[in-house]
Formats: C-alpha cells, structure tokens, sequence
C-alpha cells in the first residue's frame, strides 16, 4: 500500500469541502471526494487533478445508508487505511436572518438537518473508523459553525445572539458533543478529533454577503487534518483560536 496520506472529504463536489481537498491536495495527500451527485463529484476531481492533485471521486450521500459501508469498501481495498476524515457535509433548511422562530420549527425540519448534519457525521465516523486506527496519525475533523456556541448563543452582546436558526444551530452543538466524547474515547491513540468553524464564507450557504473567501475558509479545517502529534484533540477552533462551548 502506498505511503502517501489518503483523506476522505464529505460533501466534496464545491465549496468548502472541494476548498479543503484542493489545500489538503496541495500538501501531497491523495484526496478522496465524496458527493452525493457522482457526476459533479467527478468533474470536480478532474478539476483537481488539472493542478496536479491526487484526486478522486464517489458517491456517498450521507441520506443512503446503502454509500456508508460502499465507502469502507472502497477505501479499504484502494488504501488499506484511511488518514484524515473530513465531516464537512452539511445543510441549512432555515432562514439565519429570519429571526428567531424556535418555537414553530417543524418536526420536519429538525429531523432532516440533524439527519445530515449530526446522524450523518456520526455514522461515517464510526464507519470508518476501523480504517482510521490503521493510520500512523489519524486526524477526524467534524465541520462545525460557532452557531453550534452555546455559550455564544446565551451570552446577550456576543456576535451570534441574535442568530438563532434553531435547528442548524442545535445540529452544530450536537456535532460539537460527538467531537468531546469521541475524543475523549480515542485520548490514548494516535487518532485526533476536533471542531472546526470555516467563518462566515461566500458559499452557496453563506451567500455573497460572505465577508470571507472559500480559499481562507478551508484554512481550519486544513489545519486541523493536518495537526502534529502534539496537536490538540477534543477541540472547537476558527484558525488558531479555540472557541467557547
């Protein structure tokens, strides 16, 4: 098997995702890009490969239960072990500058965000981590949002007070729970489990109102793929600083 590092990026086929395996490609790491359409899923690992990365596609939507075990399979068999993890799949059903309609967000709504923003990340984890243990330096990032701050959200002032997208919002603190317990789990391995918040990015979520670029939103969650074997675990981060809980 070859030595090169392999990482496995979920919801990979633009944005954010695609941002983080172009910077992750950058380093020398076969990217494996997971999108739940494979045809763009493909077209953007051409785009990729165009500038000399080491870049491919397949179709993991994380609603299909039936593309969790196919992706353990395919890694399995093509690399024998898998390095980094990146969550990065995510929705948002609700309007963030809608005010705060806590008390009528449907059933519906919750169940269909926390089903990929929290079940989801939590399923491929635990899918794959049998590949992970197999890494010299395991490295799981879960795509968080300081909208999942609770301290933040409780705190009358802070820059999130007013931005209450019920469930997006409880979906971020749920995955943010996920990363202290698995964490706290895998202390004594190799393996490194964090949060990451990319900031407030011009993507199809973020709109054009954005104040920041895809190519300086990837930077944490690159970052934290890449930590050191002195690197933090069990932590929430925009770049360098650590966010409050």
């Amino acid at each position: 098997m070859s030595q090169q590092k392999v990482a496995f990026i979920t919801g990979a086929n633009k944005g954010l995702g695609l941002e983080t395996a172009r910077q992750l490609g950058k380093l020398g790491i076969a990217v494996v890009l997971g999108s739940r359409d494979l045809e763009k899923g493909v077209a953007a690992a051409q785009k990729l490969k165009s500038e000399g990365i080491s870049a491919e596609a397949i179709r993991f939507d994380v609603t299909n239960p039936a593309d969790y075990q196919a992706t353990y399979d395919y890694l399995n068999k093509r690399y024998g072990r898998l390095d980094i993890l990146v969550n990065n799949a995510g929705i948002s059903l609700e309007n963030f500058m809608g005010g705060n309609k806590t008390s009528t967000t449907s059933a519906e709504v919750l169940h269909d965000t926390f089903d990929t923003n929290f079940f989801g990340a939590i399923q491929i984890t635990q899918t794959l981590l049998p590949l992970l243990r197999k890494s010299p330096a395991g490295r799981i990032v879960n795509l968080s949002s300081i909208l999942g701050s609770l301290t933040l959200h409780a705190t009358p002032g802070s820059p999130i007070y007013d931005a209450k997208a019920f469930a997006y919002d409880a979906s971020k603190a749920a995955l943010n729970s996920f990363t202290v317990h698995l964490a706290h789990e895998l202390k004594d391995t190799k393996i490194k489990v964090n949060s990451a918040h990319p900031g407030w990015v011009k993507t199809d979520m973020g709109t054009s109102a954005a104040p920041m670029e895809i190519s300086d939103g990837a930077k944490t969650s690159v970052r934290l793929a890449t930590l050191p074997d002195d690197g933090p675990t069990g932590g929430y981060f925009h770049m360098n600083d650590a966010l409050p809980w």
